[in-house]
């Protein structure tokens, strides 16, 4: 049985969930990464995404995840395609890791980006990486450099940021700079202590 001492790591698109990933295990957090895992399996299944989307979307033996986003963002039946190929794959490897880090008998983190959304975890408990709307969208449209309309269009593929805060175990907050995220990372490091050790 997997799952039985993680903790979901979720949030929004430009959110900051990376970066709080990063300083999670910098703090002795261990972190299963779903996105790295993803990217890993849909390089692996380039050959089934050139016969399925063309082979535009392929370089070489890597996906072009750049213009396979392009696609699947602006047709809801190809991403569902692709999502019904993929997760299944996904959920398998993350279970794998998932029995390993129970063996340790003490909380971990599974970083899944839809986990509100997709509903496909058994996971009791989940930390959010806050950022008000607002931000959010400007820090997205900063990082990827994309014109307002598409960056609306890409952070509404996900369940609103407050609506994720409401549903949440905790939170960490990342409204102001990296020394406010650095101490709110710690004290919810703190307090995973405080409850299981």
């Amino acid at each position: 049985m997997a799952f039985k001492y993680a903790i979901a790591l979720t949030g929004g698109i430009a959110t900051g969930k990376s970066t709080v990933a990063s300083l999670l295990a910098l703090n002795g957090m261990r972190v299963i990464d779903a996105d790295t895992i993803s990217h890993k399996i849909l390089d692996a299944s380039h050959l089934w995404v050139k016969e399925t989307f063309g082979e535009e979307f392929v370089d070489a033996l890597k996906v072009n995840r750049e213009k396979l986003g392009g696609l699947v963002f602006s047709d809801e039946e190809k991403k569902k395609l692709l999502e019904e190929y993929l997760h299944p794959k996904i959920r398998d490897e993350i279970e794998q890791l998932s029995i390993k880090q129970d063996s340790f008998k003490f909380p971990y983190l599974i970083d899944i980006p839809l986990f509100f959304e997709k509903g496909a975890y058994e996971i009791k408990e989940s930390v959010v990486v806050y950022t008000p709307a607002v931000v959010q969208l400007q820090r997205f449209m900063k990082r990827n450099a994309y014109p307002e309309e598409e960056s609306l269009k890409r952070i509404a593929s996900q369940m609103p940021i407050d609506e994720k805060k409401a549903r949440a175990t905790w939170v960490i907050d990342n409204s102001k700079n990296l020394k406010h995220l650095q101490q709110e990372v710690e004290d919810f490091v703190e307090k995973i202590k405080g409850i299981y050790l």
